[in-house]
């Protein structure tokens, strides 16, 4: 018991860059070929015209790919390993939960199906070779179901929320991780920080598109542009390219391989359990608390300003210095400020299967507000200061290195 309540001080910086990593989202990719020759647009023009779009009904395929610049293997197995040794996680295989197994598409390239049929009725299955894990949501009830090890998860969705995984609280009605639901969560926290234009061209499965630039005015962010192929007949986002300034591949790169706009069969979404399957009932689940989920279930008040756009924030935030959340800054380069009041684990103190991992994902790091850890990945940074603070925002080593020497 000692030694799992010394292990868990460990979890601590190694859950600071798994939480940058996770909050990029689920993602979807394909390369575009061509450039058709359409009317000209401008910017404006064009993002009236995805507001204006009222796709109600779509089925289709998309990738999934995500470069982080984070070595997430040796994370995962890491984390894995630790929930392991504290009583974490039946068996060790994955979860049927979508809260815990779409986590899994912050990571690597993806291939999913979907379809959907107004705010009521969607699907969406990862495919992984020749096994599928489907997400079903139709009317009250959001299912999940695992064909490699037979497993269901059922719960009823909220009245306020209206898509696959809603119970992890998206309250929109778009599917998870679409280009439609980035792009939106782009361009309505976008304002006087940002630059959007239109750039040529391009054709996204099969679909005539116009190409939405966005990219941030302030300098420090890692952000060093958003690229949306959206659909010159409807107006629906059909490719969502997020690109660091660290350069290399995307750490985004979303959009369709194949589209239809017409309605879907009502089959697409029917579901029943298997006979001999065995069904997990989320609200039971959420009720006896969820295991892992150190926020439960969501972010902690403030990070949101940070994280809900992974990029342009709407304004400086509020919070408590001393066991809360400070938000500094605004725009692109909005820093949230997490004050643990104890200070940092010593990696030369951390158990010996968590050293190598714990120095591979910082930076050591001075200023005048001491010393502390950097964790990277492309886009989101996080610094460990030893005295116990946490600055952790889409922002260069450096800007957060000044934020923290700024608080002293």
């Amino acid at each position: 018991m000692a030694e799992s309540r010394k292990a868990s001080r460990y979890i601590v910086p190694v859950a600071v860059a798994g939480v940058a990593a996770a909050t990029i989202g689920l993602v979807p990719a394909l390369a575009a070929s061509g450039d058709p020759d359409l009317p000209e647009i401008t910017a404006q023009q064009l993002i009236e015209k995805i507001a204006a779009s009222d796709t109600q009904t779509l089925s289709g395929t998309f990738r999934i790919s995500t470069d982080l610049g984070l070595p997430l293997e040796g994370l995962t197995s890491g984390l894995g390993g630790l929930a392991g040794g504290m009583g974490g996680g039946a068996g060790g295989g994955a979860s049927v939960d979508p809260s815990e197994r779409l986590t899994q598409l912050v990571s690597g390239s993806h291939t999913l199906r979907v379809s959907a049929d107004g705010p009521e009725r969607q699907k969406l299955t990862l495919l992984d070779g020749s096994d599928e894990y489907s997400l079903i949501h139709n009317g009250d009830d959001v299912w999940a179901y695992d064909s490699k090890s037979k497993e269901v998860f059922h719960e009823k969705a909220p009245a306020d929320a209206d898509a696959p995984g809603a119970h992890d609280g998206p309250k929109d009605k778009e599917l998870p991780g679409t280009p439609k639901q980035l792009a939106d969560e782009v361009l309505k926290a976008a304002g006087d920080t940002t630059s959007i234009t239109v750039d040529g061209t391009a054709k996204v499965a099969g679909r005539d598109a116009y190409q939405l630039v966005i990219k941030p005015k302030q300098s420090g962010s890692t952000v060093q542009s958003i690229k949306i192929a959206v659909d010159a007949a409807n107006g629906t986002p059909l490719k969502f390219t997020l690109a660091s300034v660290e350069g290399g591949k995307p750490v985004v790169d979303a959009g369709f391989t194949k589209v239809d706009f017409s309605k879907p069969a009502a089959s697409d979404f029917t579901f029943k359990a298997p006979e001999g399957a065995k069904v997990t009932e989320g609200g039971a689940e959420k009720a006896a608390g969820e295991k892992g989920d150190p926020f439960g279930g969501q972010l902690p008040p403030g990070l949101e300003d940070v994280f809900g756009g992974f990029g342009p924030g709407t304004g400086p935030g509020t919070g408590s210095d001393k066991g809360g959340v400070n938000v500094i800054g605004e725009g692109w380069t909005t820093i949230a400020k997490i004050d643990s009041g104890a200070p940092a684990p010593r990696t030369d103190e951390a158990p010996k299967e968590f050293q190598g991992l714990l120095d591979s994902l910082g930076d050591k790091v001075t200023g005048k507000f001491g010393s502390g850890t950097v964790f990277k990945t492309k886009i989101v940074n996080a610094l460990l200061t030893d005295d116990g603070k946490v600055y952790v925002g889409a922002v260069t080593q450096d800007a957060l290195v000044n934020a923290a020497n700024a608080g002293k």
